[in-house]
């Protein structure tokens, strides 16, 4: 064994640099991790392989061969998806589609499914439901797992019945798997309560053929929902008025209910037709009239989100985004994810392959992952040479903030430090302890991290007596420019605000596709990004209070929040910025 790989610390005189420990080419295979006191977690005893296959196993059969899944998608927020719904579509091998929306679905549970439009034809016109029928019966005898995705609920307003006949005719076996129905779901999200203690009954009616409905049987105080009224509710109105209900009572139509595009119209009886008009209403809508609808004023929750509606620009890479666009998306923005940074491997793999020999020989009393990429290029480099997070065992973890823990975690690993204050390299030095000979049997410390990190972490351990093996174990490159649609959206203002998460996001957004309008709300991670932001001549308009993206999210929803109540107590429209053009906006220095 070299001087390299015993366990005794390395001469203070021959400090190593990532010269003489990470550059030298090698083929040697990495060696089998040694024994050592395991501080894994019991999820990391065992290899990914076989959970992986347990769990691919288990989806596979929760849907028969042969078989017809009729599944409810819900009214079109995916969050609304049921339980059952969803181990249907990871487990599915054919989903026939009928709504534009199901496209998403698709992508997030089942990827390598085969996509059926059941909506349309060869020649692009909409299907009958016997055409859809077919098509169903026909992808089931394959013998494959089928699932037929159906806006709402299959049984409800629906051709499931139709089609779900075909299924017996053809002796296919079928089951149904309720959906949320926008009867109940569009309501619900425009504020509106369909039954209350003075309102027990309701009725439901389908105005697709709205002069076959005799309106007298509703001419009660009975809360009606109505259904496929958009182009005749001006008739159905005036149909109502004439069986005896008041001019006066109450309506609300909603179009495209539960989405953050949801729009809501409340008029009455009288005025309904003149006011769904002028406010451009188009299906899908459902409207409800009767006394509850005046509840809105008070219950109406999801359209009074602060960022309802607001078109937020998220310029990260597309594997970082995921948790700041869920946390915009909670309250009620339209997040869009911009990629302006690649994540490619180091142009010398030959350091990250001397490292991981080094740490499985143990070589290193401590490994900081000061990122989620390079904990997963680490755990890519695992993979690739067969090992597991056993390797692990006897080192000492160190993640620079709770997100990179978190991804240690699901590793199967635990941090042994994180950061107590400040979530950066600064905050973790100040926790970090000093290389002591007694108590420390190692004193270097393997720092994967990427080719445009500070060298603050470096130096600051180098303080404190420890050897650092400084290695890239990735790299991060300018994304290509994003289509010339969203270019000419950043540069015009139709975004309302675009969330920095970094300096260098700043950076490479302006390179790639130019400098947000002055009308776009900017909002930033930081002080070092928002200086950047100034830097390129762009105003800061929110600052998080701490360096994480939850923080961020919420302090552009404050933000929002208060915009709104501004304009409220001014008695002005509520707007989003995008919808207003202020003068230029004069730059900060």
């Amino acid at each position: 064994m070299t001087s390299e790989t015993q366990a005794q610390p390395t001469p203070r005189s021959k400090k190593a640099t990532v010269s003489d420990t990470a550059t030298n080419s090698t083929t040697a295979p990495v060696p089998a991790p040694r024994k050592r006191a395991s501080k894994t977690t019991s999820a990391a005893r065992s290899t990914a392989a076989p959970a992986e296959a347990t769990v691919k196993a288990a989806l596979k059969s929760a849907l028969p061969a042969g078989f017809v899944s009729f599944v409810g998608s819900g009214p079109g927020d995916p969050d609304l998806l049921t339980v059952r719904a969803v181990a249907l579509l990871r487990g599915a091998e054919v989903v026939v589609t009928e709504a534009p929306e199901h496209a998403a679905l698709v992508q997030a549970f089942c990827p390598t499914a085969e996509v059926v439009d059941g909506g349309f034809g060869l020649d692009r016109q909409p299907l009958t439901q016997a055409g859809r029928a077919k098509v169903v019966v026909k992808q089931a005898k394959t013998g494959r797992r089928v699932v037929r995705l159906m806006a709402g609920d299959p049984f409800v307003y629906a051709s499931g019945p139709e089609e779900a006949q075909a299924c017996v005719k053809a002796g296919v076996g079928f089951e149904i798997v309720p959906g949320v129905s926008p009867v109940t779901a569009v309501p619900a999200y425009a504020g509106v309560p369909l039954t209350t203690k003075q309102h027990r009954e309701l009725a439901v009616v389908s105005c697709a053929d709205a002069k076959g409905v005799d309106w007298s049987q509703h001419a009660d105080d009975r809360t009606l929902v109505l259904l496929s009224a958009v182009s005749c509710i001006g008739e159905v109105a005036d149909a109502l008025v004439e069986a005896g209900r008041s001019a006066e009572t109450p309506v609300a139509m909603t179009r495209v209910g539960t989405t953050t595009e949801q729009e809501t119209v409340v008029s009455t009886l009288a005025r309904i037709g003149s006011d769904a008009r002028a406010a451009g209403m188009t299906p899908p809508a459902v409207t409800v009239v009767g006394d509850v609808v005046d509840l809105r004023t008070a219950l109406s929750w999801f359209e009074t989100k602060p960022l309802f509606g607001w078109r937020v620009l998220v310029p990260r890479t597309k594997e970082q985004a995921g948790t700041l666009s869920a946390r915009l998306r909670s309250y009620g923005s339209v997040p869009e994810e911009v990629p302006t940074i690649s994540v490619e491997p180091p142009r010398n793999p030959q350091q990250m392959d001397k490292a991981i020999r080094g740490l499985v020989e143990g070589r290193y009393e401590w490994v900081a992952f000061t990122s989620v990429n390079a904990v997963r290029a680490v755990r890519e480099k695992f993979d690739e040479y067969g090992l597991d997070a056993r390797a692990f065992s006897g080192l000492k973890i160190a993640a620079v903030g709770e997100k990179t823990a978190a991804a240690i975690e699901a590793w199967g690993l635990r941090a042994d430090l994180v950061p107590s204050g400040e979530q950066s390299a600064r905050g973790l030095l100040d926790d970090w302890p000093p290389y002591d000979d007694l108590l420390d049997p190692i004193n270097r410390v393997f720092l994967p991290r990427a080719d445009i990190a500070t060298e603050t972490l470096v130096a600051g351990l180098q303080d404190l007596g420890w050897e650092v093996d400084d290695v890239t174990a990735y790299r991060t490159v300018r994304a290509a420019p994003p289509p010339a649609p969203i270019r000419e959206a950043i540069k015009t203002g139709r975004f309302d605000a675009v969330v920095f998460t970094s300096s260098s996001t700043v950076r490479n957004l302006v390179g790639i596709a130019g400098k947000p309008h002055p009308s776009t709300v900017i909002a930033v991670i930081g002080p070092a990004t928002a200086k950047t932001a100034e830097e390129h001549g762009l105003r800061v308009d929110v600052l998080a209070p701490s360096p994480t993206v939850e923080a961020l999210a919420a302090a552009l929803a404050d933000f929002g929040a208060d915009r709104r109540t501004t304009l409220v107590e001014a008695g002005q429209p509520v707007t989003r910025p995008s919808e207003r053009r202020p003068s230029p906006r004069r730059r900060v220095t």
